[in-house]
């Protein structure tokens, strides 16, 4: 397994499992209260920098198991990078877009963080899932 794929499989791990913990903490909060009454930003910055965290860790670990697997990237590897970044940044743009609208329309301060964050995550759950698809199948061929 290149380098570079091992780095998609630790973000995309990372991002699931961080983003689950955090609806489960606020959901697990709201005790049946309204979820925009959930104390959510302390939740949802310590999962956020738990996640760079584990990311450094995972990937400095994978460094450590294998000293000698080759981190130089050839041709095809900075193609899925890029390919994979691409689909990831769509997903970024189309919540940051999405949060704009709902802050034009006045919506709650709750859910416009929450549509950040899942943009967030889905851009490197989808960006990730690309890039492992890409090196587990073909590139496609423009």
């Amino acid at each position: 397994m290149a380098h570079r794929e091992k780095r998609a499989w630790i973000m995309l791990v990372v991002a699931v499992v961080a983003y689950a913990v955090y609806v489960v903490t606020v959901v697990g909060r709201a005790g049946g209260r309204p979820l925009t009454e959930v104390p959510y930003a302390a939740a949802l910055l310590w999962t956020v920098g738990a996640s760079i965290v584990a990311n450094i860790v995972a990937e400095t670990a994978v460094g450590v198991v294998s000293p000698k697997a080759s981190r130089a990237a050839d041709v095809r590897d900075r193609q899925i990078g890029q390919l994979g970044d691409h689909v990831g940044q769509s997903f970024l743009v189309i919540g940051a877009a999405t949060a704009m609208l709902m802050a034009i329309a006045g919506w709650d301060r709750f859910w416009i963080a929450n549509v950040i964050y899942l943009g967030f995550t889905l851009s490197a759950v989808l960006g990730s899932v690309a890039k492992i698809a890409m090196y587990r199948g073909r590139l496609p061929q423009w």
